[in-house]
């Protein structure tokens, strides 16, 4: 419990830093959306462009431990979607959907399975965020550009939604990562240094952003944050441990590892996305800040049924 706590509170605080800003005045009205946009225009793609630029094929390259998260995730992500579609659009149920699978493997995952695993947990955490940031996320925001650009001819539509996905910073950043890695070329030591600052800032302003978001009135009812949070810490886990040690037959420490990193809290990600194009956030909000809280307990027993 004490490991877990230690990784945790850090996040807590800086929740609380952004809700207390927005309480006592100290930040405005639209300090939530504004910092908000920060990440998402500029420290969000820096970490995804310097992630996926300077990974290297033997980091990366663990085909069943790959599938076992791709498949967990993107099964959570669809079938959480295929549920919310009744009644929601398909830009808020894929939102939605991303708030089940979406785990917070950077900031929690990397030094939570250094902590338990040693250095031999730190691959399969990096590679568990390249696929949940680089994939899943992409996944979501493709539906979500289709989700709003749903008028007019199925032609106008595709050109629509390509238009959009190219100029999202989201998108792009990660494919000219790929594309610079692909070239062999390595980063001078100012860019790679002006992209790891940037980078670095992701976690604390979403955080934060996510404090200063809570601090607003809310609606009086956003139901379906339980719901998601549940599918995020018990779900999810289950589904992916059966995958591990059933299915492809992960080594104990791989298995072990995916069972942890499943195991995380919803990651800002979710939300990040709701206020970027202006959807309702309130429930992810809660899902983020529900299952944070939820994991003290539910990572603590994972720690314990692994011994």
């Amino acid at each position: 419990m004490l490991a877990v706590l230690n990784v945790l509170l850090p996040i807590f605080a800086l929740i609380l830093a952004g809700y207390l800003c927005r309480r006592t005045g100290c930040l405005g009205e639209t300090a939530a959306s504004e910092l908000n946009r920060l990440v998402v225009w500029l420290c969000l793609p820096a970490l995804l462009f310097h992630t996926t630029a300077t990974a290297t094929l033997d980091e990366i390259w663990h085909p069943g431990f790959i599938a076992v998260i791709s498949i967990g995730s993107l099964a959570v992500f669809f079938a959480t979607l295929l549920y919310r579609l009744r009644g929601r659009s398909l830009a808020d149920a894929s939102i939605d959907g991303l708030s089940a699978a979406y785990a917070n493997t950077g900031y929690i995952g990397i030094p939570l399975c250094v902590l338990v695993l040693g250095d031999d947990g730190l691959a399969p955490a990096l590679i568990a965020s390249l696929i949940v940031v680089c994939v899943l996320f992409t996944v979501a925001v493709v539906l979500v550009e289709v989700g709003l650009q749903r008028a007019g001819s199925p032609l106008r539509v595709v050109g629509r939604v390509t238009l959009a996905l190219a100029k999202n910073p989201l998108v792009v950043a990660p494919l000219l990562g790929g594309v610079w890695n692909l070239g062999g070329v390595e980063q001078p030591i100012a860019m790679a240094r002006f992209l790891e600052l940037l980078g670095d800032a992701t976690v604390p302003c979403a955080l934060i952003s996510l404090g200063l978001f809570l601090a607003r009135p809310q609606p009086a009812v956003a139901g379906g944050a339980g719901a998601l949070v549940l599918i995020k810490l018990i779900v999810q886990p289950a589904l992916v441990w059966g995958l591990a040690t059933w299915v492809f037959h992960l080594p104990p420490l791989w298995a072990k590892a995916a069972l942890l990193l499943s195991a995380l809290p919803t990651g800002t990600g979710p939300f990040m996305l709701a206020e970027f194009y202006g959807r309702e956030a309130a429930v992810v909000a809660r899902a983020v800040l529900w299952s944070t809280l939820g994991s003290l307990v539910t990572l603590s027993l994972c720690l314990l049924w692994l011994g």
